[in-house]
């Protein structure tokens, strides 16, 4: 089994000494690094290439949207995938961070195993949006999307593609979009990783933007 690397990014340390202990408790997780602030979060990726990195909204200097910005911009560091923390549900933090690339966001407050679950889903490739917030986070999003025409390279998608695109951006899970098309969970995951392929999408949160601005979800 391999192991996933998780750095932590706050500027609390009793903080991050509450998640790394979490972590450090986990068989298949371990600790890869720690910063208080976003620019210390940019350096520690570089150094670190951790699986996934919890990075805090609210830190001093530069904060956690703008480090994730610049670690999404960065390709030698693809491999790192970030779950924002946040202690607000609906702040628009959270559309700034899905559209940065975040690949999950959870309410700190949230309950251990959902944020171990968001860790394993985000070191997968996969995302998860805080499960309290989910549906109003997107309906949100829905309301502050730009509208107008489908981006151009939606054209490359097949019609089931762009079925399924939608009701990723609705909020379905893989599990969820197989039971509504009636199609087993592994063809569900391949149609998302395929539509992840041709719309250049990081992971799945910037197919909930893509859906919205492309005009499948309202």
């Amino acid at each position: 089994m391999s192991t996933i690397r998780v750095a932590l990014a706050d500027d609390q340390a009793l903080v991050r000494m509450g998640l790394r202990v979490l972590i450090d408790a986990e068989d298949d997780m371990e600790p890869a690094g720690e910063a208080a602030d976003g620019r210390e979060a940019v350096h520690t990726v570089r150094r670190e290439r951790p699986d996934v990195i919890l990075m805090d909204v609210r830190m001093p200097g530069m904060d956690g949207i703008a480090a994730l910005r610049e670690i999404a911009a960065d390709d030698r560091l693809a491999g790192t995938r970030v779950v924002v923390l946040t202690t607000f549900e609906l702040d628009e933090y959270v559309f700034d961070a899905l559209r940065a690339g975040a690949a999950g966001f959870l309410i700190k407050d949230s309950d251990p195993g959902e944020l171990l679950r968001a860790i394993r889903l985000a070191a997968a490739g996969e995302s998860l949006l805080s499960p309290s917030v989910t549906r109003s986070v997107i309906a949100s999003f829905a309301s502050r999307a730009p509208s107008g025409s489908p981006r151009p390279d939606l054209g490359e998608l097949t019609e089931r593609e762009r079925e399924v695109l939608a009701l990723v951006g609705e909020g379905l899970s893989n599990a969820e979009i197989a039971e509504r098309l009636v199609v087993s969970p592994a063809t569900a995951r391949t149609h998302v990783s395929r539509s992840m392929v041709k719309l250049h999408a990081r992971d799945r949160a910037q197919l909930v933007v893509i859906a919205y601005r492309a005009g499948l979800v309202r």
